[in-house]
């Protein structure tokens, strides 16, 4: 074949690759890698979605960090819908326990009448403090009440004040 240069991280060397002794026996090596080639890309096509995904290991991995809880992490609905004045449920990793539609219309109920006692209207701090609410929980129920059209606000960030609509 001859001499090659080939460039790397120390700088250009000279590599000397040998020649094939016959052209016959290249090619029968090309028209048998080729045959390989077209051997397996046919078997790859041919084969359904779920047969690759069991051959590759099964899929999505979890990547490597904090290993999943062997604990479950919901508390029972009894208990999360006693009052939703009270902080909503913690669970062991500091989340917030799901709530269901009609905790989140509760809690909206609370939000909206206590808002209607104040004629300048409330800031969500302040209607946070009002009803022991947990802060995790105000934008989802304040932005429910601003969708269905009970609150108004007026201002930017924490300068919101919210009114009863």
């Amino acid at each position: 074949m001859g001499d090659f240069d080939i460039a790397g991280d120390r700088g250009r060397r000279r590599v000397s690759v040998p020649h094939m002794p016959t052209t016959s026996l290249r090619s029968a090596l090309d028209s048998l890698a080729t045959d390989f080639a077209s051997a397996v890309l046919t078997a790859i096509r041919s084969a359904s979605l779920q047969e690759l995904v069991g051959e590759t290991g099964g899929g999505l991995r979890r990547a490597s960090g904090r290993p999943r809880s062997a604990t479950t992490r919901t508390t029972p609905t009894t208990a999360r819908a006693s009052a939703p004045a009270k902080p909503a449920v913690k669970t062991k990793g500091g989340r917030l326990a799901r709530r269901t539609p009609e905790q989140i219309a509760k809690t909206l109920s609370s939000i909206v009448a206590l808002v209607r006692t104040k004629k300048a209207g409330l800031r969500s701090e302040q209607i946070r403090a009002a009803l022991k609410l947990d802060k995790r929980e105000m934008p989802r129920v304040l932005g429910e009440g601003l969708a269905k059209k009970v609150l108004k606000s007026k201002g930017h960030k924490r300068a919101t004040t919210y009114f009863p609509a």
